[in-house]
Order: structure tokens, then C-alpha cells, then sequence
């Protein structure tokens, strides 16, 4: 980093969210300044105004960062998808990417780099076959809409920022997403395996994911894709006897697969009985070290049964 007065500022989108607030703790607890993109009139000198929906963007605020993360984007798996939600998840994932990496390519101070959030929904279902950044994208909706997501960079690359885009997996945390969403039915005993249990589940720590991305922003080496998985997948059995295990409570009640498709539709196609085996290669190619490589060791300290 340069020793100008403004070379340890950092923009986050999607600050507020289950990654974004675990980021932007560690980033400022590293001495960066953290400023926190809204989308209201910013209220504070660490907060700067956007709006993806309506394209208003406060430019002067962006001036002089030296890194920006992008995170924001339509949670997934908040409702079925219909197909006006499919819309609203490709459209807040392109649309806010490309406000930001326009906005970025046409600033007088530009930032050194752009982290922007992808997912590896980029390889789809692909059985035990194991992904790596130079694995070509699935031909699904999910796999469309995180390709459509990456290349909605491409301003900013043009404009020489280095540019990253994090695919990330499952991130297990009791405060949100998937884990959180299968604590109470486990803690009832109710848990099973998902269809055949023998799709991958590539997972990774919320720890991890924050880590990870502060590591992208600050390794000048790394750009293009980056899997932002653990090193260790499992099978949705070996997820599901494991989170058992963790919590001392059988798991004996399978989900078939009709069962999940009736309950959510494609959602269940794609985020659950998908098989996506993905390798960190990138990652651990930089020199990264993961605080968390093995799932039963990771559950038991993020749910406090060490």
C-alpha cells in the first residue's frame, strides 16, 4: 500500500450483512479505515451513498479508496423462484457490480482493487468431479447469473484495477444462512440426509469467508477468480451425521429428493441436492492458511462444543 492519506480506506457494500459485518470488524481492527456503502444519504464520514436500483452513486465519495469490496446482492434463498425472483437475483447481482465497476474505471484516484463476491454456483452440479478456478461454468441458472456477475467487472479491470472475483461456498455460521437454518430441526432430532447424501457440499467458515476476502485485498498478486472454500468438501451425509454428531442428536430422518423439490422448487435443484466439489486452489497457491480445513472441528467451534 502507498503511504498517502488515503491509502488504507476500504468502500464495503453489503456491509451489513452476515459477511460484510464480520469483515468490516476485521478490517478496521487491521488499521484500515472502513467506510461503509449505504443506500440512503450517507449519515457520517465513514458511511458513502449508492443505489443499485436507481444508478445514484455518490462518485466523490469513492475518490481516493485504495481497495473496494462488493458483497451486496439479493439473498438467494429467501423465497422460490418464481421467475420475477430469478430476475431480482441476476439484476442485483449485475446491476450494482456494474454501477461499481464503472464508477470506479471513470475516478481521477482510482482503488488498487476490487474484491467482488461471486459464488460457486459458477460450476453447478457436477458430481465428484473437483472444480478449480479453470473449471468452465455449468450451463444453469445459477451458473448464467454468476458469470453474468463476474463479467459485470469487467470496467474496472479495463481501467487496470485489480480485480477479484471471490466464488464463494456454503459459510457456516449460527448467525445466518444454511447452519443456522438447520440447527432447530437438528436440535429436534429431526435431521437426515438430503436425497442420495452423496452430492459435495463445498463449505467454508465464516471466519474463513472474512479472512479470505481482507487476504484478496491485501495479496497484490492475486486477481481473476478465487474460491473461497475449504479445503475439505463433504457429502451432504457426511454433513449430516457430522452436524448429528456435534450436537449429540440422532439423524434418522432423511429428505427425499421429491420431497425437497415439492417444498422449494428449483431452489432445492440447485442450493440442495447439487454436487459441487471445489478445491481453494487459488487461494492456497497465495500462501492463504484457513483457520478452519475440517468440518467437525469447524462446527464444534462455531456452535461452542469444543
Amino acid at each position: 500500500m502507498s503511504d498517502t492519506p488515503n491509502a488504507r480506506k476500504v468502500i464495503v457494500t453489503g456491509a451489513s450483512g452476515l459477511v460484510g459485518t464480520v469483515l468490516c470488524n476485521n478490517l478496521a481492527d487491521s488499521g484500515w479505515q472502513v467506510i461503509r456503502a449505504v443506500r440512503r444519504p450517507a449519515q457520517s464520514p465513514d458511511e458513502v451513498m449508492w443505489n443499485p436500483q436507481t444508478g445514484d452513486i455518490d462518485k466523490a465519495g469513492f475518490e481516493g479508496a485504495a481497495a473496494v469490496v462488493h458483497l451486496a446482492g439479493e439473498n438467494i434463498a429467501d423465497s422460490r423462484w418464481s421467475e420475477s425472483f430469478k430476475q431480482k437475483i441476476l439484476h442485483s447481482r449485475t446491476q450494482g457490480t456494474l454501477l461499481i465497476a464503472e464508477t470506479l474505471a471513470a475516478l481521477d484516484a482510482k482503488p488498487e482493487v476490487l474484491v467482488c463476491a461471486s459464488a460457486i454456483g459458477y460450476y453447478g452440479d457436477r458430481g465428484d468431479e473437483v472444480m478449480t478456478e479453470a473449471s468452465p461454468p455449468d450451463d444453469d441458472f445459477l451458473a448464467d447469473v454468476c458469470v453474468q456477475w463476474e463479467a459485470a467487472c469487467q470496467p474496472a479491470r479495463d481501467a487496470g484495477i485489480r480485480t477479484v472475483n471471490t466464488r464463494i461456498g456454503v459459510v457456516q455460521s449460527p448467525k445466518g444462512g444454511a447452519l443456522a437454518k438447520m440447527l432447530t430441526p437438528f436440535k429436534l432430532g429431526a435431521g437426515g440426509v438430503l436425497g442420495s447424501g452423496e452430492q459435495y457440499i463445498s463449505w467454508i467458515a465464516l471466519e474463513d469467508v472474512a479472512r479470505g476476502l481482507q487476504f484478496a485485498v491485501e495479496t497484490p498478486g492475486l486477481s481473476g477468480p478465487v474460491n473461497l472454500v475449504a479445503p475439505n468438501p463433504v457429502t451432504n451425509r457426511e454433513f449430516t451425521k457430522t452436524l448429528g454428531r456435534v450436537l449429540g442428536r440422532p439423524t434418522i430422518f432423511p429428505v427425499p429428493a421429491f420431497a425437497a423439490k415439492l417444498a422449494f422448487g428449483e431452489m432445492a435443484e440447485a442450493l440442495l441436492l447439487a454436487s459441487t466439489r471445489v478445491a481453494p486452489t487459488a487461494l492456497e497457491a497465495a500462501g492463504f492458511e484457513f483457520q478452519h480445513r475440517q468440518l467437525e472441528p469447524a462446527l464444534r467451534h462455531l456452535l461452542g462444543k469444543s
